[in-house]
């Protein structure tokens, strides 16, 4: 996740004495005192709180009736002689049930020099909460009250349902926003931008074929400022944490206390019955606490030197571009870390992470990028997350970029150079051969050295983070004013072209390269070894009209406009028939790398490698045009096939011959991007063979051939 914006939260909540409200006494030995597990946990007749802190001099529990309550109804006591264990306090209530509202309330030094924040009169957000309910208020006397946590009850009927376990190299990935996929009016949905409106779009993505949906964050972040006004720039990404447990109350049905947790579940059990995984992006990188001018309503709380990374003055190190950055390996974070894809992987059935910006849980407490850190280690070794996909964005805000090089053989990466020198090819750059033929195959040269597989690879060509397809064909510079930072916000280098115009046009020669490059891009992306992402959108040609940087549009620009399934048909209809393919042929999936062999006499090898005239390809000679052959060596399964492809990236049309040794074989039209539609794509690969030749190809171009 790239943005200049920071934390919305940079008021500092005045530390006043507090007004007189209705305390429980220390209690007797009512129950025996659970230090574990944290947070609120039902138990008969009652609930255990548990929470850590190791500076805190006094802990309360907040108890409230109703969301919009300011004051508490009932203040609980822990007793530092009998109600905490180490650096962890804990205590019965009993009467309590499932739905009750609290808040915590530590008491410490507040000495920031030494790291400590602690505010005697802050309402604290519990780590491990479950579930947040109502907004921020601010009393009049300047206190931050934030979203009050919620009891909760997991029970819940899974009717049997367990994770799908789809191998990685069988994945197709669909990156999309809950509420940005059915908010629009077209959608039509019942339960516009919910988790429901999901449900009801589930025949959308199996007729679409992908296999895993990954959710930008879907835990709970703002919806309003820390004194309950409206922002003014809404931050809808939701990369800007505020309790990692807690599934977001935004995208809810009605306004019940914790049922988001009921309503979330629901959308997992379907989308699984459907086929279709679910993939959490999660952000342990910062919080929205924000920085020194940041307020205090959680973790600052109750020990701001442990949870963050702190300089020597006390001010906040930011790796994250956000403000602060967690403290991933300190043994207590990554305990809560650990905690918390546990409890996502067992109470939600979440079938994987992509970790943003994860380059930071490379990082030792002072900042530092060490080796074997062991977070990384510990959430690759997990035996509860062993059928989990795991999957790093593997860079961050402070210039680490370790894209092929994060970790081991159980973490996937989010593949930027396969973004950048995909683009580039397209585009025309000079050069470009080398790099698009070994994003083709796999990415070998990130990724064999550490006896990593084609599958840790996630392609993609776009992303929430930048430009859409649609954009990246139309745009040269970003348009991002709307975001209300003078256009400085966004990334600079898209690698894009807009071909005459920029921006929509009527020209028709301009539409009709537009679209050539947009096929030419999902094609590319579904027949390379790895694993493909696609965003939400990019199969119907959604624009953000040019803006790369859209974190806080929520409306038209970020949102999917379901009127372009039938506007853009024939696009959809291009897309479906490559995921298709892709997901019935290994030979675009396998899952060990090429090496330019064949296993049995008269085989064509597992690829090669030529120019437009048939003749092996000289790499220096960097032309905008090759064949690539993909033979069946190497496979045993019945249904492979070989699959020749011939991309020209030239602005003039291209010749191109057969290679001899292909042409002992033959070969049925699967993709011509350069045809009319439906000529376009075969669905079932069986169109014209490559007859009269030499062939030729349109300028920007793709032809992809199937052996019968």
């Amino acid at each position: 996740m790239l943005t200049t914006a920071t934390s919305f939260f940079v008021r500092h909540a005045a530390v006043v004495m507090p007004k007189s409200t209705r305390k429980s006494p220390p209690h007797p030995q009512m129950q025996f005192s659970y230090p574990l597990p944290y947070g609120a946990v039902l138990r008969d007749g009652g609930v255990q709180f548990v929470v850590y802190s190791r500076s805190a001099t006094a802990m309360r529990v907040l108890l409230y009736k109703r969301t919009i309550d300011r004051e508490p109804e009932r203040i609980v006591e822990f007793n530092p002689d009998t109600d905490r264990w180490g650096d962890i306090w804990s205590v019965f209530v009993p009467g309590l049930k499932a739905d009750q509202l609290y808040h915590f309330q530590a008491e410490g030094p507040f000495d920031p020099s030494q790291g400590h924040r602690f505010n005697p009169q802050a309402r604290l957000i519990d780590p491990y909460a479950r579930a947040l309910a109502g907004r921020f208020l601010l009393s009049t006397d300047g206190i931050v009250r934030p979203p009050k946590c919620v009891v909760i009850d997991d029970t819940f009927d899974w009717k049997g349902d367990r994770h799908l376990k789809r191998p990685l190299s069988e994945t197709i990935i669909y990156e999309m926003h809950v509420r940005g996929f059915t908010k629009s009016p077209s959608s039509d949905s019942h339960e516009p931008g919910t988790y429901a409106g999901v449900i009801e779009k589930i025949p959308y993505l199996k007729s679409l074929g992908v296999t895993a949906i990954e959710l930008m964050p879907v835990y709970e972040f703002p919806i309003e400022e820390a004194d309950g006004s409206k922002p003014r720039r809404t931050y809808y990404w939701g990369y800007d944490p505020m309790s990692f447990f807690s599934p977001h109350r935004g995208y809810m049905q009605g306004h019940k206390p914790g049922d988001q947790v009921r309503q979330f579940k629901e959308m997992v059990r379907e989308l699984h019955a459907a086929g279709i995984e679910v993939i959490l992006d999660v952000v342990f990188n910062h919080t929205s606490e924000g920085n020194e001018s940041g307020p205090t309503f959680s973790f600052k709380g109750l020990e701001n030197r442990v949870y963050y990374m702190l300089n020597d003055d006390g001010t906040y190190k930011n790796f994250s571009g956000c403000g602060n950055t967690v403290n991933g390996n300190h043994p207590i974070v990554r305990e809560m870390i650990f905690h918390c894809l546990r409890h996502w992987v067992h109470n939600y059935h979440i079938d994987g992470f992509r970790f943003d910006l994860a380059s930071i849980l490379s990082r030792n407490r002072y900042g530092e990028l060490v080796p074997n850190p062991p977070l990384v280690e510990l959430i690759a070794e997990d035996p509860m997350l062993a059928d989990t996909k795991i999957i790093a964005e593997a860079w961050d805000a402070a210039g680490a970029y370790q894209v092929g090089s994060f970790a081991n053989q159980r973490w996937a990466e989010w593949n930027g150079h396969y973004r950048d020198d995909v683009r580039r090819f397209w585009r025309g750059d000079h050069g470009m051969t080398g790099p698009i033929a070994t994003r083709l195959s796999g990415s070998s040269d990130l990724y064999q050295h550490s006896g990593r597989r084609p599958y840790h690879s996630i392609n993609f060509i776009t992303s929430h983070d930048g430009y859409t397809v649609n954009d990246l064909v139309s745009y040269e510079r970003k348009h991002n004013l709307d975001n209300q930072e003078e256009n400085r916000d966004g990334d600079n280098n898209n690698y894009s072209a807009n071909y005459g115009v920029e921006g929509p046009t009527r020209r028709t020669s301009v539409v009709d390269l537009r679209l050539r490059q947009a096929k030419n891009f999902m094609a590319s992306l579904l027949l390379s070894q790895g694993v493909p992402m696609i965003l939400s959108g990019d199969e119907v040609l959604r624009t953000q009209r040019g803006n790369n940087n859209a974190y806080c549009q929520d409306n038209a620009i970020s949102w999917f406009d379901w009127r372009l399934v039938e506007r853009n048909a024939e696009m959809l209809r291009f897309v479906q028939s490559l995921i298709a393919f892709r997901r019935r042929q290994p030979n675009v999936r396998r899952g060990s790398f090429l090496e330019g062999k064949a296993t049995a006499p008269g085989q064509l090898p597992d690829v090669s490698w030529y120019n437009p005239a048939g003749k092996s390809i000289e790499w220096h000679a960097n032309g905008p045009s090759f064949t690539s052959v993909f033979g069946t060596s190497g496979l045993s399964d019945p249904a492979a096939r070989a699959v020749m492809i011939m991309l020209h990236a030239g602005s003039q049309p291209q010749r191109f011959v057969v290679p001899p040794a292909a042409a002992k074989l033959s070969w049925r039209l699967f993709i011509d991007t350069g045809a009319i539609p439906p000529a376009d794509i075969y669905p079932d690969a069986d169109g014209p063979a490559p007859v009269g030749e030499p062939l030729v190809l349109k300028s920007h171009s793709l032809r992809c051939y199937v052996a019968e």
